[in-house]
């Protein structure tokens, strides 16, 4: 099998990617299986701006763009986008899109709360990803000032989860 993509695949790959704009879509998936040892797995996604989406619906922003009247509205956003979370240098970000979890199970103690500390690699959540328990580690060790999702919350890749400083 060569590494080399097939021109199809790009051409499918343009194909998605025009799909996901035209759509207003944020993300797309798709495996496709051609043989044993012959698979295409793409996932396009958009990146967008955390703040927008935890301040308001997705559709806000691109109202508040439009008209000239929502101009003064911008500087009184501008504080909360140097309180961006997932600025923050403590930030722990979700490496996948999935559900977050606090606790191993309904009714026991969450992993984490705010105040407590954290050693390098302690488990601070788990991310139900395609029905697969992803345990997401502590990069650092250090306190948990914030947390930023509440249990089983759908999360994107990169949103922001933690902070520890």
């Amino acid at each position: 099998m060569t590494k080399k993509p097939n021109e199809n695949d790009v051409v499918f790959i343009q194909a998605l990617a025009e799909l996901l704009s035209a759509q207003d879509l944020t993300e797309i998936e798709v495996n496709r299986l051609y043989g044993e040892d012959n698979r295409l797995n793409v996932r396009i996604s958009k990146m967008q701006n955390v703040v927008h989406m935890a301040a308001a619906a997705p559709a806000a922003p691109l109202v508040a763009a439009a008209p000239a009247a929502a101009a003064p509205a911008a500087p009184a956003e501008a504080p909360a986008a140097i309180e961006d979370p997932a600025a923050h240098p403590g930030a722990v970000t979700s490496p996948m899109v999935g559900t977050v979890y606090l606790q191993a199970e309904p009714g026991s103690p969450p992993f984490i709360t705010v105040g407590a500390k954290v050693s390098e690699g302690d488990t601070i959540l788990i991310i139900e990803a395609m029905k697969t328990m992803n345990q997401i580690p502590a990069p650092k060790a250090g306190t948990v000032t914030r947390i930023l999702v509440e249990d089983s919350a759908a999360v994107e890749f990169g949103s922001p989860l933690v902070i520890i400083e």
